[in-house]
């Protein structure tokens, strides 16, 4: 596995943090989960896998408006 520093705005990176508290993982595994959701079409919020709009981070107070 490699390592790779990825900046994130601050405001990013809060967001994601609290979504991987609220899931009980660590920022890492959080991100690891993340990437198999959008690489197999799911996501937590949208179990169909409905890939026309993205899902918002959850516990981040925002929604994506098309």
């Amino acid at each position: 596995m490699k390592h790779v520093n990825l900046r994130l705005p601050d405001d990013l990176h809060e967001q994601a943090r609290a979504a991987a508290d609220a899931d009980d993982r660590s920022l890492n595994s959080w991100l690891i989960a993340v990437r198999r959701a959008v690489t197999s079409g799911n996501t937590p919020n949208r179990p169909e896998g409905d890939s026309a709009t993205p899902a918002p981070l959850r516990g981040s107070g925002h929604s994506h408006q098309p």
